[in-house]
């Protein structure tokens, strides 16, 4: 039984049919918020936007009782609001990062849409980037 099977047999289906329905919205348009994070006249917006869907992916995922997806939604979400109190700009070992974590909320939209069990977290999306530009 995958990650679907017991969020069907633990939910309304139509909670889960609408939590996944946003998650693909979310997943599809993430990576374009992350891409303009290397534009100096989109970072702000962009942090702004990835901070508001990490922390519905956190809700919604602490609601349904998907942890793994929560905990790193939450570490994320963390991240990015040091961002969004930084003045400094964006590096791109920080976009690197926040690729990786995308292709793994990816793998999890995967993993629920053929019902398989939620792949595991790749530790090294544990290791914070330097989320502040260094000057020499």
């Amino acid at each position: 039984m995958g990650v679907r099977s017991d969020l069907d047999a633990s939910f309304d289906f139509e909670i889960v049919d609408e939590f996944y329905d946003h998650y693909t919205m979310m997943i599809e348009s993430m990576e374009v918020m992350i891409i303009d994070l290397s534009k100096p006249a989109m970072q702000k917006r962009s942090i702004d936007e990835l901070f508001r869907v990490f922390h519905n992916i956190k809700s919604a995922s602490g609601y349904l009782q998907i942890a793994s997806m929560n905990k790193l939604a939450s570490f994320v979400e963390d991240a990015l609001d040091e961002l969004r109190s930084s003045d400094n700009p964006i590096t791109q070992e920080t976009i690197d990062w926040l690729l990786n974590i995308s292709d793994m909320f990816a793998a999890w939209q995967e993993d629920i849409k053929l019902d398989n069990e939620l792949s595991k977290i790749n530790f090294s999306l544990l290791k914070l980037p330097d989320l502040e530009q260094q000057t020499l």
